[in-house]
């Protein structure tokens, strides 16, 4: 009985498909979330079993609670400078590092004094 595909074959192929699929799978998106529509629906208590408790958060004079959480880290740059010297056994050095301030994004959550949510924004620090 003659075979199609020879052993060696046939495991490269299946390797490069489990390979294939296990690419695309890590690389699924999760859908975004429509916050527009879960005003006046969502509320604190929501928001936090879904995201879990927020990085800052305060209670207003009115009664409103303005809460944030983390979402991605911005960019930023920084270089370095020194210098340094040796002599007779010993050496000592010196060096400066200058950089941007660290930013990030971030999900900002005003919920109402009911507790349901009134408005959203993404913000940069």
């Amino acid at each position: 009985m003659k075979t199609l595909l020879r052993p060696g074959l046939a495991y490269c192929l299946l390797f490069s498909g489990l390979l294939f699929s296990w690419l695309f799978v890590g690389c699924a998106s999760r859908s975004r979330v429509n916050w527009e529509s879960r005003i006046g629906n969502f509320s604190y208590d929501q928001a936090v079993a879904e995201k879990g408790p927020p990085d800052k958060s305060t209670r207003l004079n009115d009664g409103s609670t303005v809460a944030e959480w983390f979402i991605k880290h911005g960019s930023s740059f920084s270089f370095g400078v020194g210098t340094g010297f040796y002599s007779g056994g010993s050496a000592m050095g010196v060096g400066q590092t200058i950089g941007t301030v660290p930013s990030g994004e971030y999900l900002r959550l005003t919920f109402g004094s009911d507790g349901k949510l009134t408005r959203w924004e993404r913000v940069r620090h």
